[in-house]
């Protein structure tokens, strides 16, 4: 397999769930009381049969009005029309909003060939208008657009692809298992967002079920150790690709 991680950059959200981009070389996080301070980390992976993005971050623009997302993907050698299948850990704002692109004044797919792949309660609830957290107007522009598969519970999607409704960091999350070609890939979307979560033990007030998050967190490493996973971690702000190593009691990561 293999694995190209397209970073997005580093943003602050408050209360307002706004992303503001920040640089944490020019600006200043005390100008930003109140805020969270994430990395976003989509990632795409070349397997014998697909070519896999997992989440498509915040669908950010540059200067000549194309997706980061997209032109990321050309850098990696590939262009948006080839990606096969988009698997959704969830669809909270900055792991989705990356599926549209605003065209002549409304929203498009942005991988229209490519199948994608939610959990069905995810989908429902992300539709239902409910949370802030989500955005209505990307799943309406998906809808009736592109090729859906809804998942419910745990199951396999295709040979080599497996996925566990996990239900932690939000209701309906959902993580995945890559086997190909003797190797293992798991993302664990926000369940495992990065390294530092398997370093250190607590329970997270942003988490729908914070303690299952954080037991789920120490499953996920012990599992990654004992069969050699390489785990991608989406909110790092440094290793997004590692190896998990655990003695008993701690655990260490080497970038991979």
């Amino acid at each position: 397999m293999e694995i190209f991680t397209l970073g997005e950059g580093s943003y602050s959200v408050d209360s307002t769930k706004k992303f503001i981009p920040f640089n944490p070389e020019t600006d200043d996080r005390k100008s930003r009381p109140g805020s969270l301070f994430i990395h976003v980390n989509p990632f795409l992976i070349k397997t014998a049969d697909d070519l896999i993005l997992f989440d498509s971050g915040l669908g950010y623009k540059d200067t000549r009005d194309e997706l980061y997302l997209h032109q990321h993907i050309r850098n990696a050698g590939f262009e948006p029309e080839d990606v096969t299948l988009v698997l959704m850990s969830h669809l909270h704002y900055d792991h989705s909003g990356g599926l549209v692109v605003e065209r002549g004044g409304s929203l498009q797919p942005s991988f229209l060939q490519a199948e994608h792949v939610v959990q069905r309660g995810e989908w429902e609830f992300a539709l239902s208008g409910k949370s802030s957290s989500y955005h209505i107007e990307i799943f309406e522009a998906l809808q009736n657009s592109v090729k859906l598969t809804l998942t419910e519970g745990d199951g396999t999607f295709k040979p080599g692809i497996t996925y566990q409704l996990s239900g932690g960091h939000c209701q309906y999350h959902q993580v995945f298992l890559i086997e190909d070609g003797g190797q293992k890939v798991f993302f664990g979307g926000d369940e495992l967002p990065e390294p530092e979560q398997l370093l250190r033990r607590f329970i997270a007030k942003y988490d729908y079920d914070g303690r299952k998050a954080m037991e789920l967190r120490e499953e996920y490493g012990k599992q990654a150790a004992a069969d050699g996973w390489r785990c991608l971690f989406y909110h790092s702000k440094g290793t997004t690709v590692g190896t998990v190593t655990f003695d008993g009691e701690h655990f260490a990561i080497q970038s991979a």
